[in-house]
């Protein structure tokens, strides 16, 4: 069975997307298969990617009229893709039995397919995200090392604390990752100390470095390994995985719920 992993952060711009996208592509330099779900409306992790509009996507999968049907971006790394028609799912779900539940039940179908599922969330804590974290064994909170970016921490940690209480008790805080970093602005060596006050080691030790090669490799539709292996951006993200698979691959995954 997969280990399923949201990237959750409700503010906008702290490397979410880069994340979710470089995480699924070095697990799978690193020899796992990778299934990404884009549950943006926004569409950013599809876009980043260049994939193009595709019959089936996760909209149509969550309104009941397809499974999930994922799209081969590069062998070993596969992607449900997302569309603007998600953004009115919410309303159109908000009255459907069970609606926390959908997707944890889509995933039914594929979970044995995959090593990791890694969920890019929107920037928001709606019915979406909710579904997200119903679905997930562990929530990655990608963090912009910038004193803004830690505002409403306590909110996330909540959301979290209630979904776990409530809807899913496997759920648990898989780790916090420090993006944007450079270690010449004190600003940004005094967050990742706070950040691991608050969170302890929960916090990764790579640090995402504020790397050119990641803001290039989306307009390139690419990853950063595909578009750049030698960049730090590629290096900081191959580390980061192996930290993932040394938190994770000792555990074996229970099914969720």
């Amino acid at each position: 069975m997969g280990k399923i992993i949201s990237l959750l952060n409700h503010k906008g711009g702290v490397g979410k997307t880069t994340s979710a996208i470089n995480i699924g592509a070095g697990l799978v330099e690193l020899g796992k298969k990778v299934l990404l779900i884009d549950l943006d409306p926004q569409a950013n992790l599809t876009l980043s990617l260049g994939i193009p509009r595709q019959k089936y996507t996760i909209y149509e999968a969550l309104r009941g009229e397809s499974e999930l049907v994922p799209y081969e971006y590069k062998e070993g790394m596969d992607v449900i893709i997302s569309t603007l028609d998600l953004s009115g799912a919410e309303m159109e779900l908000i009255n459907e039995a069970g609606r926390e539940f959908i997707l944890r039940e889509l995933f039914d179908a594929v979970v044995d397919d995959y090593d990791y599922i890694i969920i890019d969330c929107p920037p928001s804590l709606g019915l979406l995200t909710l579904n997200a974290l119903t679905s997930s064994h562990y929530v990655y909170i990608p963090l912009q090392t910038e004193f803004l970016a830690m505002q409403g921490l306590a909110k996330i940690k909540q959301v979290i604390d209630k979904v776990r209480f409530r809807l899913n008790k496997k759920l648990e805080i898989g780790g916090v990752i420090a993006t944007m970093y450079d270690n010449r602005k004190i600003l940004n060596r005094d967050v990742v100390d706070t950040i691991r006050k608050f969170f302890g080691e929960k916090v990764f030790d790579t640090l995402i470095r504020d790397n050119v090669a990641l803001a290039e490799a989306p307009a390139q539709r690419k990853d950063i390994f595909s578009y750049n292996k030698s960049s730090p951006g590629a290096k900081d993200y191959l580390s980061l995985c192996k930290e993932i698979l040394q938190r994770t691959e000792q555990k074996v995954p229970e099914k969720v719920g």
